[in-house]
């Protein structure tokens, strides 16, 4: 079996590689917690393209229920059909669609599948999906199918932190807190993204950036994702690195509060 060694275009530390690959050998999910901008999501995308296997997103809101990741039994369109004469609303297994975790299970290969984002979901979300995702298995009562997965898939699960997840949940996944990027590390971030910005102009964007993040009182500091847009539009503007310390120039693209410009006290 393949093992992840990061991408070319995805920096990944050992700690965070070791647990990948735990995840993959134990068939369990991965939770990957860590403050936005830190590229959980961009993980899946990369651990996908790293081991060859297709890439599911199951992107989740506040509304999201569990079982719309296994399947949907569309009813509404059921109910037109017996209106307009359309279909066999006698064959309800037309109208059972399977969720992103359901094609998985059912798929002919191993997949990827990414829950993103788990704690914008109400309190019963993880639960609910408990025996799912250990067993990897569930039940279409509809129609009576069970469909057990025919691979296991990796199964990358983000959080934000915005709400505990249920310690039975946590039992049953590997977890990993990306940490923010320190200096050299985000180098080579950047280096992926940026390979000619001049050294000059790294570190002072560096000075600037990190600076900013050390600040008490910011509502939301500036995350690895809006230090690139940053970087990018500095390199493109013809910005001296003089400028970037004397100036700040485009500070709404790292600083997304009216109370944090003040906190910062930028001069525009």
């Amino acid at each position: 079996m393949s093992t992840f060694q990061g991408t070319d275009r995805y920096i990944a530390d050992d700690g965070l590689l070791a647990d990948v690959n735990a995840a993959v050998v134990l068939g369990r999910p991965l939770l990957v917690k860590g403050e936005p901008g830190t590229g959980k999501t961009m993980l899946a995308g990369a651990v996908a393209e790293a081991l060859g296997m297709p890439l599911s997103v199951w992107s989740i809101k506040s509304t999201t229920k569990a079982v719309e990741g296994l399947y949907t039994y569309d009813v509404v369109q059921r109910l037109n059909d017996s209106r307009f004469g359309t279909g066999d609303t006698s064959d309800i297994a037309r109208y059972i669609h399977l969720g992103t975790l359901g094609r998985a299970f059912d798929a002919e290969q191993r997949e990827v599948v990414l829950i993103d984002e788990v704690d914008k979901a109400d309190l019963e979300f993880p639960n609910d999906l408990l025996r799912e995702l250990d067993e990897m298995v569930f039940h279409i009562p509809e129609i009576d199918r069970t469909v057990k997965a025919k691979h296991r898939p990796v199964v990358i699960i983000t959080s934000n932190a915005e709400k505990e997840l249920p310690d039975a949940f946590l039992r049953r996944c590997v977890f990993h807190y990306i940490a923010f990027p320190d200096r050299e590390r985000m180098k080579k971030i950047v280096a992926v993204h940026l390979p000619e910005l001049s050294e000059r102009l790294l570190e002072a964007a560096f000075t600037r950036f990190y600076g900013l993040r050390r600040l008490e009182g910011l509502r939301k500091k500036p995350s690895t994702s809006e230090l690139i847009d940053w970087l990018t539009v500095l390199v493109r503007s013809g910005v001296s690195p003089e400028d970037v310390m004397a100036k700040f120039p485009f500070p709404g693209i790292l600083l997304k509060q009216e109370a944090d410009l003040e906190v910062a006290k930028v001069k525009r």
